[in-house]
């Protein structure tokens, strides 16, 4: 049986400017001028802040008189005849230096501007797939075989290896070029780029990249060697099972080595050399300093991260004769709604930077008192067990918020550059009943990792018991784990001749 109620209910949704705020929050300084040219390009009513403009940051174009003593009225401005609809033009007719919404926080919180007139210049490199086009080039193909050429070398990925099979390579030249061929065409193409430079590219395996790169080698004992061990123990030799390839090989230990070292020696991603480096990973740009200073920590932000901007003055101006005008007619209306939507959302962004600059302050300030230890001394053992509900409760922020902040910003110290999430960790106590941070106990596995026996790596049951021995109750899949973070093999693939 259907029936209808009324039911009351209390719901929390986050406004578009909130969600807006927070996609902001989250962006890094090096991808941060980037959004805010997308924003100037977007609303013509925002702009940088004209530099030694004394004129305008005096100028108060909210009084009530103009110059010749007249009220303007700008409180409230009549739309038109037909409508009661007013608009509130004050917060507009503001300027932006007077209404500091509560964060400025002075140039000693703001890095020197000299870093933003560091240029780095551009570079001319060829890329990969340009130098095998260019080695393509010097054969002598017809517009067909050109084609088909082409189609093969840019099924290659930055590595050099084939990503599309022969049939798919078929139908992309049937259903793209409207060229009809056989694999068994495809096939002598491919043979063909194979010859190209760098050696193992247009391979599907790692397997086939290597046995190629050896077919370039000068034809010795021990080549022959490696490629029987590529060709016919490639499992085994990925796995480490070094005794049972020498075994097999009936090799003594010492060319076993060569033989080993050679296959070492070859380049399992021929065409990663030829990549041309992505500037934004490549480069990081701190958001925050740290400078010691007699002891004491002190903290200041990248000035990347403040830009001044402000309302245009020509929008203001359109305003203000808008409210001048004695007739205002429908298309009038319509032109000054536009205007105000624009200078709203030009304010709302001029605050949301503000409120971005406060929260990343506000959340590195409480990382940093509470790490102060590290930042002074630079030693990985100082680091303190630090998770986002410490620093969210320190700041009364959400720990939502403390973790966009967290995943994405980095912070530059005389002991060198860190992301803030590396000063996050748990827990973990010692037999005296001491907490320590996991970070530390990381940083204790990896130096007996280090100093190991290669040829008799320890198994995550020795290290286990190891750091047990120093006093760090441990259990062996903790270990396991933390090694795992720490990107370490496991003592099989550790093992070298």
């Amino acid at each position: 049986m259907l029936r209808q109620s009324h039911q009351q209910k209390l719901l929390q949704k986050l406004s578009p400017q909130q969600i807006q705020l927070m996609k902001l929050l989250q962006i890094p300084t090096a991808n941060l001028e980037e959004r805010i040219k997308e924003e100037l390009e977007d609303n013509p009513a925002l702009e940088f802040e004209v530099e030694n403009n004394s004129e305008l940051d005096n100028y108060d174009i909210t009084d009530t008189e103009n110059k010749d003593g007249e009220d303007d009225g700008i409180d409230e401005i009549e739309l038109s005849n037909d409508t009661a609809e007013k608009i509130d033009l004050d917060d507009f007719l503001k300027q932006e230096d007077n209404d500091g919404g509560g964060y400025d926080y002075g140039d000693d919180y703001f890095g020197n501007n000299d870093n933003d007139k560091h240029v780095t210049p551009a570079r001319v490199e060829t890329s990969f797939h340009d130098y095998l086009l260019d080695q393509l080039g010097m054969l002598e193909l017809d517009d067909r075989s050109h084609k088909i050429a082409e189609q093969i070398i840019g099924s290659l990925d930055d590595e050099g290896y084939l990503r599309r099979e022969i049939n798919s390579i078929v139908d992309d030249l049937a259903f793209g070029q409207g060229i009809d061929t056989s694999p068994e065409e495809i096939s002598s193409f491919i043979h063909k780029i194979q010859l190209f430079d760098p050696a193992g590219i247009c391979v599907w395996t790692l397997q086939e990249c290597l046995l190629l790169q050896l077919k370039r080698m000068h034809d010795t004992v021990h080549v022959r060697n490696a490629t029987e061990i590529l060709d016919k123990y490639f499992n085994e030799f990925i796995k480490k099972h070094y005794d049972k390839i020498q075994k097999h090989l009936n090799i003594n230990e010492d060319d076993f080595k060569n033989v080993i070292n050679i296959i070492i020696k070859l380049n399992p991603k021929p065409g990663s050399s030829f990549a041309i480096d992505n500037k934004a990973e490549n480069y990081i740009i701190p958001d925050f300093f740290v400078h010691n200073n007699n002891g004491i920590p002190e903290l200041s932000l990248n000035s990347k991260n403040a830009p001044e901007l402000r309302i245009s003055d020509g929008y203001r101006e359109m305003m203000r004769a808008y409210d001048r005008s004695e007739k205002k007619n429908k298309s009038q209306k319509e032109a000054v709604l536009f205007i105000k939507q624009k200078l709203d959302s030009a304010k709302w962004f001029i605050d949301a930077i503000k409120q971005r600059q406060h929260t990343l302050l506000h959340t590195m300030q409480a990382i940093l008192d509470f790490q102060k230890e590290f930042f002074i001394s630079g030693d990985e053992t100082n680091l303190k067990p630090m998770i986002l509900k410490d620093i969210a409760t320190l700041t009364s922020l959400d720990i939502s918020t403390v973790s966009r902040v967290a995943n994405s910003k980095f912070v530059q110290t005389e002991f060198g550059t860190y992301k803030l999430k590396y000063f996050f960790s748990e827990s973990l106590h010692t037999d005296s009943g001491e907490e320590v941070s996991t970070r530390e106990v990381k940083m204790i596995l990896n130096e007996i990792i280090v100093a190991e026996n290669k040829r008799k790596p320890l198994s995550d049951e020795e290290l286990t018991i190891m750091l047990q021995e120093k006093g760090y109750n441990i259990a062996r899949r903790t270990v396991a784990k933390y090694r795992e973070q720490l990107n370490v093999p496991v003592a099989r693939l550790r093992k070298e001749l």
